[in-house]
């Protein structure tokens, strides 16, 4: 979670910038992920083929129909075989009925596997995701995230399912349509080879200017996706300022340069194919009035029935090379779309030295502790001591101590100096100071969301270091100021805090947090459904969903950034005492604006630039007449 009064690195829209800067390694990448289909490519490949001799061989049988049966017959041939003549004919026929089987067959394959495929790159990045240091969301806007999972897979989708079919299957007819135009007339053939240079050499030109514009396409369209995802969680701010023609001013900034990246892609993508198409007819008009009179003079021993086979050739031979230029583009908006991805599966996940685990034990008859599997109710910290041999188990107590730390979100701009702090189990410390003191990035060390350069952090003893970051985090308890509901039940909202929790236990964290008495007036109770991070309840009644969340999860560790921030004031008297049994016996860090909320905390730390300036008790800190004095007395709210 980035620090609320700290500035965390600065957000990165250029570090998922789609330039494909390896096309090969990324192509490998992306085949590498048909692996686990290789049999069923291999039945793709082989219906591709039969398709592509079927649509070959049919045509190649109509110059045999043209001058063995229909020519005769013409000139009124009498020995005609009418019965050879239906025979080749059924057959045609039965070849194309082949090829379209075949071409269906092979399109559902392919379909199955992109299909597959784009879930499995979808559970990579997700699960990938998981794993990543908090850091890196804190530098990468949520569109641009969103972005890899919408828009970049949607490239790779048309790539598996349409452009690379299209042009292995162009790739073939074109060879095999090669063969066959050499087999009927190798000097008509000369003419489709100069058509061909030309048409290489357009494509080259158009494609490498479109493929260019494409990249740029699909990065400002990344842009636009973060754009639009911030502004529409931050609708009633922009409102509440009248900024809504500021920020149409700045949108359509961004919007234009899509729409000039757009603009220029299709024009190129868009004025290939009538170009192509140009050349193929004039390819094919050449060809006709060469072929014709060939056949007239009996030049080469090309026939009617060679000449409309050949023609019809010639104009096959041109479409599949239009739908490679075609394709083209597709291909290189994927390998940039794919470039984006593998970046984000490419990005260091959270390492975790850790060795030091949470389990839970039972009491012995002499009052050591033994680790069992059941769930006690306590906890010990199962550390390994490598030198000895030895395995000790302390037990979970949740005193907590910062030794010399400092610490800072990017390198050279320290946010924390020399920090000395002990909580002894079951204190209450109260962080106090103004904006950009650093209080929440203490929280944030100790649940280890950044790891520390300078300075040690002791849990019961224990450098955090040595623990493993999710055991950890599963003894802390943590009520921040900004709540996020997820799209299910209130019981299972609340339930996020232990997915084990049973329903009356549920229930039970609801009424000590308070929020029984508004979760019974909803309409299903704690089954009604929320959605939209909780979009149908107010800001104070989430919070309480949010403290009955921690409430549940039982931590030995407490902390409340800002928790009742969001809570009017009577609200907060109605919960006070279930905090308090929420805090008795557990050692608790609040962060906290109203200073009227700490008063009660064993020790009021107060942060100033970084630094701590003064600890105490309330009483202790007032006769003082500092920094603290000076807030308490001068408001109870910190600027």
């Amino acid at each position: 979670m980035k620090s609320k009064e700290t500035k965390s690195p600065k957000m990165n829209k250029r570090s998922m910038k789609p330039k494909a800067k390896n096309p090969a390694k990324t192509f490998k990448r992306i085949l590498s992920y048909l692996k686990p289909f290789k049999m069923l490519l291999i039945l793709a490949g082989v219906f591709l083929i039969v398709n592509v001799f079927a649509s070959v061989s049919g045509t190649f049988m109509l110059s045999i129909l043209i001058d063995d049966y229909i020519l005769p017959l013409s000139q009124g041939s009498t020995v005609v075989q009418y019965s050879q003549f239906g025979m080749y004919v059924a057959l045609m026929g039965i070849i194309y009925l082949i090829g379209t089987i075949v071409h269906y067959v092979f399109n559902r394959i392919m379909i199955y596997i992109t299909s597959r495929v784009m879930e499995a790159m979808r559970d990579n990045m997700f699960e990938h995701m998981q794993r990543l240091p908090i850091r890196y969301f804190d530098t990468h806007t949520h569109g641009e995230l969103m972005s890899c999972y919408t828009n970049d897979t949607d490239t790779l989708r048309e790539l598996l399912s349409n452009s690379l079919p299209n042009i292995i299957s162009s790739v073939l007819t074109v060879v095999a349509i090669f063969v066959m135009m050499m087999i009927l007339s190798p000097l008509l053939t000369l003419f489709i080879i100069i058509m061909l240079i030309i048409m290489l050499f357009v494509v080259g030109k158009l494609g490498g200017k479109s493929g260019k514009f494409f990249a740029k396409q699909q990065k400002a369209l990344s842009v636009v996706n973060g754009y639009i995802e911030e502004h529409i969680e931050g609708q009633k701010v922009v409102k509440v300022f009248c900024h809504e023609a500021e920020e149409k001013s700045d949108f359509d900034k961004v919007n234009d340069v899509l729409f000039s990246a757009a603009r220029s892609a299709n024009i190129y993508a868009n004025i290939m194919m009538p170009i192509m198409g140009n050349i193929s007819y004039l390819n094919y008009a050449v060809t006709a009035v060469a072929g014709a009179v060939f056949a007239v003079l009996g030049f080469g021993a090309m026939t009617l029935g060679k000449l409309a086979t050949f023609l019809q050739y010639s104009r096959q031979f041109g479409m599949p090379i239009s739908q490679i230029a075609q394709q083209a583009n597709t291909i290189l908006m994927a390998l940039a779309g794919a470039e984006r991805i593998f970046a984000l599966l490419d990005e260091k996940e959270e390492t975790d030295a850790g060795y030091v685990t949470l389990v839970n034990v039972n009491e012995d008859a002499n009052g050591n502790l033994v680790e069992c599997k059941e769930r006690t109710g306590i906890w010990a910290w199962k550390h390994p001591h490598k030198e000895l041999g030895t395995v000790t188990y302390p037990r979970l107590r949740g005193a907590v101590e910062f030794d010399n730390v400092t610490f800072g979100y990017e390198e050279n701009k320290n946010v924390l100096y020399d920090i000395d702090l002990f909580a002894k189990d079951g204190e209450k410390i109260a962080l106090v100071g103004s904006t950009g003191a650093g209080k929440t990035t203490i929280t944030n060390l100790i649940n280890r969301f950044y790891d520390l350069p300078d300075g040690k952090i002791r849990y019961d003893g224990i450098n955090i270091n040595k623990i493993k970051k999710d055991d950890l985090r599963r003894s802390l308890g943590m009520v921040l100021q900004d709540t996020h509901l997820f799209t299910g039940t209130v019981r299972d909202n609340i339930r996020y805090g232990r997915l084990d929790a049973t329903d009356e236990e549920i229930e039970q964290a609801a009424i000590l947090a308070n929020a029984d008495g508004f979760i019974s007036h909803l309409p299903q109770g704690y089954d009604t459904m929320l959605s939209g991070d909780g979009s149908n309840l107010s800001q104070g009644q989430r919070q309480l969903l949010s403290i009955a969340r921690a409430v549940v999860a039982d931590p030995p560790v407490l902390v409340l950034d800002e928790a009742t921030s969001s809570i009017d004031m009577r609200t907060e008297k109605l919960i006070e005492q279930g905090m308090n049994s929420l805090m008795e016996g557990r050692t608790v860090f609040v962060i906290a604006h109203r200073l009227s909320t700490v008063r009660n905390a064993d020790k009021i730390v107060v942060l100033e630039h970084g630094r701590i300036i003064e600890q105490g008790n309330h009483d202790e800190l007032i006769s003082k007449k500092g920094k603290y004095f000076q807030l308490y007395t001068g408001a109870f709210e910190l600027e």
